[in-house]
């Protein structure tokens, strides 16, 4: 029972309290390119999430065998190479069973390549020497973190299109205020760490 609540505990973490997007600002080019719609952004979201959770999956295991082998520093080739086949096979499934999903995640899908928040994930669970099992909390947590702090972005910044904002800052002025605004309200989160 101890490892289930340790699971939610670290999937939590990851997704409140050090939420990669707002705190290290990983990811942030669909953060901001793909928040304009809500849909499109709830599309971003999972399939990053999907990508994070299954790269994690997979290089965790590659790299202990990488370890055995003698070669860890062969890690983050070998990282790029998993995560960009697994966002080849993302992109073929969304172009097939959702056309107007793929239309309007445009160039941003093949961009999850090198959305430094997937490669973050996968580097930062070896670096750390993270146990599988909290690999994979980490995972699923900045994967949802990530999926939820990029729809709230993106319900914000459609009030604000609509809103009477002075010239100066409208676009990515008044986008870039937001996100610093969500960040500091996500910092409330780690009062929860004690």
């Amino acid at each position: 029972m101890n490892w289930i609540v340790a699971f939610v505990l670290g999937i939590i973490n990851a997704m409140l309290i050090n939420n990669v997007t707002l705190s290290r600002f990983y990811g942030i080019c669909p953060f901001l390119g793909v928040s304009k719609k809500t849909s499109s952004a709830l599309g971003m979201g999972l399939a990053v999430t999907f990508v994070i959770v299954l790269a994690s999956a997979i290089c965790w295991p590659i790299y202990q065998l990488l370890k055995v082998a003698g070669i860890p520093f062969m890690d983050t080739i070998t990282y790029i190479l998993v995560i960009a086949s697994l966002v080849q096979l993302i992109e073929m499934i969304i172009k097939k069973y959702s056309p107007s999903l793929y239309k309007a995640l445009g160039v941003y899908l093949p961009l999850i390549t090198t959305n430094c928040a997937v490669l973050g994930v996968a580097q930062g669970n070896t670096d750390q020497a993270l146990s599988f099992g909290d690999s994979m909390a980490n995972a699923i947590g900045t994967g949802v973190g990530f999926a939820v702090v990029i729809f709230l972005f993106s319900a914000i910044r459609y009030r604000l299109d609509a809103a009477n904002t002075p010239k100066a800052f409208k676009g990515i002025p008044i986008a870039l205020i937001t996100a610093a605004l969500m960040a500091m309200a996500f910092l409330g989160f780690s009062g929860m760490i004690k």
